[in-house]
């Protein structure tokens, strides 16, 4: 008896000892402090100081926020930044043309002359991280509403970003973590000319597109580059100017051309942007149950839309490939998710451990007391929030991908700015619409948006409840007997705002004029309905389910660091500098199936099919591998493409460098392996792998391929395996 009591204890403290050797998003100031012994029994080499430090140059130094989505690291003492293909993607697509397609045949510039600016563009690097939790949290009580408690929070954080030590070009932000328990200051310095320096073509930089998306093995060159500009006092500047010189750095990153090996340590450094790993079960349970599949149904809908048209136009495909991705990115995720969920029993893990939580709770009068009835509590929230979670994400699905209700949305926001501040409001927002209207406009066919709103009002009509409607969307549909594609033909027909010349001219008329014109147009009149429906039958339910949810997720996370005192915990992704790490490693997705850790060129070439949309192959790249002429880049024969480890990455860490254990950038990180996309939810080291471009294949691409041997001259490639 006493020793199944004592294995008994054991499974138990396995059921909550949740933190595995390579989970974890972690804050890389604590790292000296709460991970840095563990990290080196994995094989790391260097120190937390040498990651992190406010008082010589780190590693975080070289690793910047790319554009607010995505991780960039510094790579030469001259500014140059990687970063994903699909992280600059908008900027290489927006200076395409038919005659000058970069997204099709890739750019290189010659020199800094060549090199091309991008408006809106920058990057952010992190000087120093600081815990200003109580002073945040200076004056919160336990009875405050959560209206009453952020108000208090908002003023604690004004006060104190404005009495912040930082220079004049500086800036800061405050972030909360662990469900708005703790509170972290992160002052930063943002640089806003960045220039395109080079992209492979699509066929590298995106090989494999909708069909290799989130799956593993991979063949992508995954990866651009560019280059920060500072003013030539080396600091930032706010937009581009011919007199700005390339920054230098106070860190940039070695590479590495000895590859890496199965067991091997590596580090992602970078800013991923949201997870939810305290999860209780009923809001997992609903997220594999109801809105991961309704977001599924209808990107799957808007995608066969969008494809059908790209397949047989070059022009919508140049104008459509950066939301098709978008929409596809998700699309994928979220079905790879449910399947990650479902294949690791997830929910029943979940459950388990809120036994375990529930028996402790129960076992000490304090906790039972502040905990005991969370559980039941947030079960019946979540219950109650349900359909209002299906309705907002039918909406926010549907709306936003019509975009002719886009367009209607900005031409209201001109109307209630004239009836609110008069013509002074009014210009002030023309100007902002004008700047909208330019760039939606660059990448629309009306064609394609009059599909999209036939078939995506269908599913807003038939998919959900009545009762979450616009009614006037209602009445449309049944005077037209609910044919859509009439409905869609009317309306498009009637309206002349998804044509930019009619929508320009109209706009320089009389501010009055243009006013007394939209107020009435159809489409302005079904948006404002549809937000209106939306706001009184779904935001203000969902808002008000939705604070109390927030408050007993709050205290829930306090009551797990309470009550598993053994572990450790780390905070949620919410798009703040992390340190994740672990080891290379393949895995066993499915019965009989097993994963290598490494791809090479040849699987590229395995997949090649000529002119294909998805797996065509550049002829320079089949050359060189029929030559096998990989130069400095190959190892034993082969080109080395991708590899995967088990370093907890999520959206954010596109582009992040995957470091060894020296420190050196070894791979660029651009996905995650499908059946393990629900690490978001639930880390499961079984299946949970990180997606990463081997950096010789970088290399071998930018040096043999593009032939721009002069951004290779500006690296320092480094051997740290023949120390």
């Amino acid at each position: 008896m006493k020793y199944l009591k004592h294995l008994f204890l054991i499974l138990c403290l396995s059921i909550v000892s949740l933190v595995k050797a390579e989970e974890g998003m972690w804050l890389p100031l604590l790292l000296e402090k709460m991970n840095e012994k563990h990290m080196k029994s994995l094989g790391m080499k260097m120190s937390a100081k040498d990651i992190y430090s406010i008082n010589s140059g780190s590693l975080k130094d070289a690793i910047v926020s790319f554009n607010g989505g995505c991780t960039g690291e510094i790579i030469s003492s001259k500014g140059l930044i990687l970063t994903n293909h699909h992280c600059g993607f908008d900027a290489i697509q927006n200076h395409s043309t038919l005659d000058h397609n970069y997204i099709r045949d890739g750019f290189w510039a010659a020199n800094y002359g060549q090199e091309i600016p991008n408006q809106g563009m920058f990057v952010t690097f992190i000087v120093r991280i600081e815990d200003v939790s109580k002073q945040t949290l200076n004056g919160v009580t336990p009875s405050m509403t959560e209206s009453e408690r952020q108000s208090t929070i908002d003023k604690n954080i004004s006060e104190i970003r404005k009495t912040a030590k930082k220079e004049t070009y500086q800036d800061g932000f405050v972030r909360g973590f662990f469900e708005g328990n703790q509170y972290y200051m992160f002052i930063t310095e943002t640089f806003r000319d960045i220039r395109l320096v080079g992209a492979p073509p699509s066929s590298i930089g995106n090989f494999g597109k909708d069909t290799d998306n989130w799956m593993w093995p991979r063949h992508t060159g995954d990866f651009s580059m560019f280059r920060i500009y500072a003013g030539k006092d080396n600091k930032p500047t706010n937009a581009y100017s011919a007199d700005n010189i390339p920054y230098t750095p106070k860190r940039s990153l070695s590479i590495s051309l000895d590859g890496v090996a199965e067991g091997d340590f590596t580090l992602v450094f970078g800013f991923p942007g949201r997870t939810t790993q305290y999860l209780q079960s009923a809001a997992v349970e609903q997220i594999m149950t109801v809105n991961d599949p309704a977001k599924i149904a209808i990107r799957e809908k808007a995608l066969n839309v969008i494809d059908g048209f790209m397949r047989k136009d070059e022009q919508i495909k140049i104008q459509y490939a950066a939301k098709y991705a978008g929409i596809q990115n998700s699309y994928k995720k979220w079905q790879g998710e449910v399947l990650g969920l479902t294949s690791t029993n997830a929910l029943n893990k979940k459950k388990t451990y809120e036994a375990e939580f529930q028996k402790r709770v129960n076992a000490n009068p304090q906790w039972k007391a502040a905990y005991g009835n969370l559980l039941g509590d947030l079960e019946a929230a979540y219950a109650e929030i349900k359909p209002y979670g299906y309705a907002r994400d039918y909406y926010n699905e549907i709306a936003s991908k019509i975009e002719l209700l886009t367009m209607g949305g900005w031409m209201n926001s001109l109307v209630t700015s004239y009836e609110k501040d008069g013509e002074k409001g009014y210009n002030q927002r023309l100007e902002q619409v004008k700047y909208q209207l330019g760039s939606l406009y660059d990448e629309y066919n009306s064609t394609v948006d009059q599909k999209l709103y036939e078939v995506l009002i269908k599913m807003y009509l038939e998919d959900q409840d009545a009762k979450y409607q616009s009614p006037l969307l209602r009445d449309i549909a049944g005077k037209r007997g609910n044919d859509y594609a009439k409905m869609a033909a009317d309306l498009f027909a009637e309206v002349d705002l998804d044509n930019r010349e009619a929508t320009k001219a109209r706009l320089e008329k009389p501010a009055a004029e243009v006013v007394n014109y939209y107020k009435s147009n159809p489409v302005v009149l079904l948006y404002k309905d549809m937000v209106n429906s939306y706001s009184t039958t779904v935001t203000k339910n969902l808002n008000d389910v939705q604070a109390r949810v927030n408050k007993m997720n709050r205290s829930y996370m306090q009551a797990q660091i309470d009550v598993f005192r053994e572990k450790t915990f780390y905070p949620d992704a919410n798009s703040t500098l992390r340190v994740t790490y672990g080891k290379v490693k393949g895995y066993n997705p499915r019965d009989a199936v097993k994963y290598d850790h490494y791809t090479y060129l040849d699987g590229v070439m395995d997949k090649y099919k000529p002119a294909d949309y998805e797996f065509d192959v550049p002829e320079k790249l089949r050359s060189l591998y029929q030559a096998k002429d990989y130069g400095q880049y190959g190892a034993n024969g082969k080109m080395p493409v991708c590899f995967i480890a088990m370093n907890h990455t999520t959206g954010g860490n596109s582009g992040s460098p995957a470091l060894d254990a020296y420190g050196n950038l070894v791979g660029l990180n651009f996905d995650r392996v499908w059946e393990g996309t629900m690490s978001d939810i639930n880390y499961d080291p079984s299946i949970c792998r990180n997606i990463m471009v081997d950096i010789r294949y970088v290399l071998f691409v930018v040096d043999k391929y593009a032939g721009a041997s002069h951004l290779i001259k500006e690296m320092k490639l480094v051997h740290p395996k023949k120390k």
